[in-house]
Protein backbone atom coordinates (compact mmCIF):
# COMPACT_ATOMS: atom_id res chain seq x y z
CA UNK A 1 0.00 0.00 0.00
CA UNK A 2 3.02 2.43 0.54
CA UNK A 3 3.14 5.49 -1.73
CA UNK A 4 -0.33 5.47 -3.15
CA UNK A 5 -3.15 4.33 -0.13
CA UNK A 6 -3.87 5.41 2.99
CA UNK A 7 -5.79 4.62 5.58
CA UNK A 8 -9.06 6.90 7.31
CA UNK A 9 -11.76 6.38 9.57
CA UNK A 10 -14.74 8.70 10.09
CA UNK A 11 -14.76 8.57 13.80
CA UNK A 12 -18.36 8.88 16.09
CA UNK A 13 -18.70 12.37 16.16
CA UNK A 14 -18.38 12.31 12.40
CA UNK A 15 -20.65 9.30 12.27
CA UNK A 16 -23.13 10.05 14.61
CA UNK A 17 -23.46 14.23 13.24
CA UNK A 18 -24.93 12.42 9.68
CA UNK A 19 -22.00 13.49 8.28
CA UNK A 20 -20.24 10.39 6.39
CA UNK A 21 -22.05 11.18 2.87
CA UNK A 22 -20.63 14.30 3.44
CA UNK A 23 -17.41 13.46 4.15
CA UNK A 24 -17.03 10.23 1.68
CA UNK A 25 -18.19 13.25 -0.90
CA UNK A 26 -15.26 15.34 -0.30
CA UNK A 27 -12.65 11.92 -0.31
CA UNK A 28 -13.99 11.36 -3.95
CA UNK A 29 -14.24 14.69 -5.11
CA UNK A 30 -10.81 15.27 -4.48
CA UNK A 31 -9.74 12.36 -6.75
CA UNK A 32 -9.41 9.05 -4.34
CA UNK A 33 -10.59 6.00 -5.27
CA UNK A 34 -12.11 3.74 -1.98
CA UNK A 35 -10.79 0.47 -2.07
CA UNK A 36 -12.00 -0.83 1.14
CA UNK A 37 -15.02 0.38 2.96
CA UNK A 38 -16.45 -0.66 6.79
CA UNK A 39 -19.06 0.09 9.14
CA UNK A 40 -18.10 -1.02 12.16
CA UNK A 41 -17.55 -0.18 16.35
CA UNK A 42 -14.15 -0.80 17.61
CA UNK A 43 -13.54 -3.06 21.23
CA UNK A 44 -12.18 -1.52 24.10
CA UNK A 45 -9.21 -3.69 23.43
CA UNK A 46 -9.14 -3.08 19.59
CA UNK A 47 -9.32 1.04 20.35
CA UNK A 48 -6.43 -0.04 22.78
CA UNK A 49 -4.54 -1.49 20.34
CA UNK A 50 -4.75 1.22 17.82
CA UNK A 51 -3.84 3.81 19.67
CA UNK A 52 -1.20 2.15 22.09
CA UNK A 53 1.41 4.56 20.46
CA UNK A 54 -0.16 7.13 22.59
CA UNK A 55 -0.40 4.69 25.37
CA UNK A 56 1.91 6.85 27.74
CA UNK A 57 0.02 10.13 26.82
CA UNK A 58 -2.13 12.03 29.80
CA UNK A 59 -5.31 12.24 26.74
CA UNK A 60 -4.82 7.88 26.19
CA UNK A 61 -7.84 6.52 28.34
CA UNK A 62 -10.06 9.40 26.92
CA UNK A 63 -9.09 8.27 23.65
CA UNK A 64 -10.01 4.79 23.99
CA UNK A 65 -13.81 5.90 25.63
CA UNK A 66 -14.38 8.23 22.56
CA UNK A 67 -13.58 5.67 20.09
CA UNK A 68 -15.51 3.55 21.57
CA UNK A 69 -18.66 5.11 21.81
CA UNK A 70 -20.18 4.90 18.57
CA UNK A 71 -19.51 3.38 15.48
CA UNK A 72 -16.64 4.42 12.76
CA UNK A 73 -16.21 4.13 9.01
CA UNK A 74 -13.14 2.47 8.25
CA UNK A 75 -11.57 3.34 4.70
CA UNK A 76 -8.21 2.77 2.67
CA UNK A 77 -8.22 5.37 -0.12
CA UNK A 78 -5.89 5.08 -3.11
CA UNK A 79 -4.36 7.80 -4.82
CA UNK A 80 -0.63 9.38 -5.93
CA UNK A 81 0.85 10.75 -2.55
CA UNK A 82 -2.04 9.83 -0.96
CA UNK A 83 -1.23 10.23 2.81
CA UNK A 84 0.29 13.58 2.11
CA UNK A 85 -2.99 14.90 -0.18
CA UNK A 86 -5.16 13.05 2.54
CA UNK A 87 -3.60 15.29 5.11
CA UNK A 88 -3.85 18.12 3.28
CA UNK A 89 -7.70 17.35 2.62
CA UNK A 90 -8.21 16.92 6.29
CA UNK A 91 -6.87 19.86 7.83
CA UNK A 92 -4.84 20.39 11.33
CA UNK A 93 -5.72 18.85 13.75
CA UNK A 94 -7.54 21.65 15.54
CA UNK A 95 -10.70 22.65 13.94
CA UNK A 96 -10.64 26.19 14.39
CA UNK A 97 -6.61 25.92 12.96
CA UNK A 98 -7.73 24.02 9.64
CA UNK A 99 -7.90 25.36 6.42
CA UNK A 100 -11.39 26.43 4.61
CA UNK A 101 -12.77 23.99 2.51
CA UNK A 102 -10.76 21.08 4.71
CA UNK A 103 -13.02 18.19 6.34
CA UNK A 104 -12.02 18.94 9.70
CA UNK A 105 -13.00 23.07 9.51
CA UNK A 106 -16.20 21.74 7.67
CA UNK A 107 -17.38 18.55 10.13
CA UNK A 108 -14.89 18.26 12.84
CA UNK A 109 -16.29 19.74 16.79
CA UNK A 110 -13.50 20.02 18.56
CA UNK A 111 -9.31 18.94 18.67
CA UNK A 112 -10.53 16.05 20.17
CA UNK A 113 -13.69 15.36 18.10
CA UNK A 114 -12.13 16.23 15.01
CA UNK A 115 -14.44 13.98 12.57
CA UNK A 116 -11.63 12.09 10.64
CA UNK A 117 -8.93 9.86 10.77
CA UNK A 118 -5.53 10.17 8.61
CA UNK A 119 -2.29 8.04 8.41
CA UNK A 120 0.46 10.17 9.40
CA UNK A 121 3.20 8.32 6.52
CA UNK A 122 3.12 5.77 3.74
CA UNK A 123 4.20 2.90 6.67
CA UNK A 124 1.55 3.74 8.87
CA UNK A 125 -0.57 3.84 5.94
CA UNK A 126 0.25 0.15 5.96
CA UNK A 127 -0.17 -0.69 9.38
CA UNK A 128 -3.53 0.90 9.88
CA UNK A 129 -5.22 -1.06 6.95
CA UNK A 130 -4.07 -3.88 8.42
CA UNK A 131 -5.31 -3.34 11.62
CA UNK A 132 -8.88 -3.19 9.93
CA UNK A 133 -8.56 -4.65 7.26
CA UNK A 134 -7.59 -8.40 5.52
CA UNK A 135 -6.09 -8.75 2.45
CA UNK A 136 -9.76 -10.04 0.55
CA UNK A 137 -11.25 -7.51 1.52
CA UNK A 138 -8.87 -5.04 -0.26
CA UNK A 139 -9.53 -4.33 -3.56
Amino acid sequence: MAGNRTFTMIKPDGVESGNIGNILQKITDAGFVIKALKYTRLSEEQAKKFYEVHAERPFYGELVEYMTSGPIIAAILEKDNAVADFRALIGATDPAEAAEGTIRKLYAESKAKNAVHGSDSDENAVIEGEFHFSANEIF
